[in-house]
């Protein structure tokens, strides 16, 4: 067991999916995964593991931003052997999405200062593992889901008054979110595969927004793209 996951080694499979809500893990365990045990409830951030088409597959809660997340997954990583990570989260859209597309992160940005700290001020460009990222393109096209391959961007500040995101969509950034860098840096540190799939919950320009109920059970297209992915 580690400070905040609640489980003993074997009890968390190699592959893993990561949303930010524990209520989505909750969600995606009882739905989208047979024979699913809880192994983690501390802080409330769910955890559990069971199979998906005779695969072994955990799926984690792991809070909003990067420290959150980083938490999370370098305990998993460096306590648990988990060798594949998919985070499946939302994103606010920019440029050409629309409502509920799904988005398959080729690389992060961020405005974060984590990155720079761990690389000794250096601007580290984290990206996605290929082959993950191939297979879920795959996926999503055989299942006729509306998606889209690039930029996403983790940012600090949610509620965001600057032009940050005016200069994030000129340089093509389709989706804003606040975790995926920092999983991207931490996989590419323990050399493991990383991908984070997102679906868009809101549109930045034009306000519009899926409900919070939603953002909890809604998006199955994204998790059932991750879980394909993950086992291709």
């Amino acid at each position: 067991m580690t400070v905040h996951i609640g489980a003993n080694k074997g009890d968390i499979a190699e592959t893993i999916l990561l949303p930010g809500d524990p209520l989505r893990a909750k969600w995606v365990a009882e739905n989208m995964l047979e024979n699913a045990v809880q192994y983690n409830a501390v802080r409330n951030m769910f955890g559990y593991t069971g199979t998906y088409k005779g695969n072994r597959v955990s799926v984690q809660g792991t809070g909003m931003g990067i420290p959150s997340i980083s938490i999370y997954v370098t305990e998993l990583f460096k306590d648990f052997d988990v060798q594949t990570a998919i985070r499946i989260g939302t994103c606010g859209g920019i440029g050409k999405t629309k409502l509920r597309d799904v988005i398959i992160g080729m690389g992060a940005s961020t405005d974060s200062g984590v990155n720079r700290r761990a690389m000794g001020g250096l601007d580290f460009a984290p990206i996605a593992n290929y082959e993950l990222l191939t297979a879920a393109v795959a996926a999503a096209k055989a299942h006729g889901i509306n998606y889209h391959v690039g930029g996403i961007a983790s940012m600090d500040v949610f509620y965001d008054d600057s032009n940050a995101f005016d200069v994030l969509e000129a340089h093509g950034v389709l989706g804003i979110e606040m975790e995926a860098s920092g999983l991207y840096t931490i996989a590419a540190r323990y050399g493991r595969r990383a991908l984070a799939i997102c679906t868009v919950s809101d549109l930045i320009r034009t306000h519009e927004k899926t409900s919070s109920e939603e953002r909890e059970t809604g998006f199955q297209a994204m998790v059932e793209v991750a879980l394909e992915a993950a086992f291709a």
